[in-house]
């Protein structure tokens, strides 16, 4: 299908994409394949930005599961200290708890913050993967017709080659045809001296084509 611009056709995929589940590109090796160097180059950027993403969501992921741990950690240390600190009235140890509780605070206000970041990552992941989307099914559009073209032209050629190829194949039968015919006639009038006489060694038996010179007729 052509359309009459640019406009109308980012228009006519951005609706062909509604409601797809697109999967994420950069993470398919399909889509690699689809684009040659020049394309690629074309969507660094956004390729970029989105692969820079996916990198950030993956490492608040981890760190996400390394605080809980944390966490964990050190609310588990807290309730022995708490009871030892109260049979021994030993100060350090309400240091101790009250670092302990003051890491709790810090590992929570982090996981409220990354929670709130990861909350958005999958929407400006999916915001550049539609983009990305987008472009890679222009980019692909222009080289499907472009192709298209070189294909058709490539096609035409072809076909007059098999034409050309058929006459010169014809021609050739049709050579050494007669050239078979002489050899036959001026063998039958002057004996098998006659390739001497035409100054050159010929084969009309297996090719029809002449011989190097100083080699015996095949007989």
């Amino acid at each position: 299908m052509k359309y009459k611009s640019a406009n109308a056709r980012q228009e006519a995929f951005t609706q062909a994409l509604q409601g797809k589940n697109i999967p994420i590109l950069t993470l398919d090796n399909k889509w690699y394949r689809l684009l040659d160097e020049s394309t690629r180059a074309s969507v660094k950027g956004l390729e970029d930005e989105l692969n820079k993403l996916l990198k950030r969501q993956g490492k608040l992921n981890t760190e996400m599961v390394q605080i809980r741990k944390l966490k964990k950690k050190l609310m588990s240390e807290i309730m022995p200290l708490v009871d030892e600190a109260d049979q021994t009235g030993n100060k350090e140890l309400d240091k101790k708890i009250e670092q302990n509780k003051k890491l709790v605070e810090e590992c929570n206000e982090k996981m409220a913050a990354y929670k709130d970041e990861l909350m958005e990552l999958p929407k400006n992941i999916e915001r550049l993967n539609f983009r990305l989307m987008l472009m890679t099914m222009d980019c692909c559009y222009e080289t499907m017709h472009e192709n298209s073209s070189e294909i058709t032209q490539i096609d035409s050629w072809v076909k007059e080659i098999r034409v050309e190829l058929k006459k010169r194949l014809v021609r050739k039968q049709e050579m050494e045809q007669q050239n078979n015919e002489i050899y036959s006639y001026m063998n039958d009038v002057f004996g098998a001296e006659v390739m001497d006489v035409f100054d050159m060694h010929y084969d009309p038996v297996h090719t029809g084509q002449p011989q190097q010179k100083g080699k015996k007729k095949t007989e």
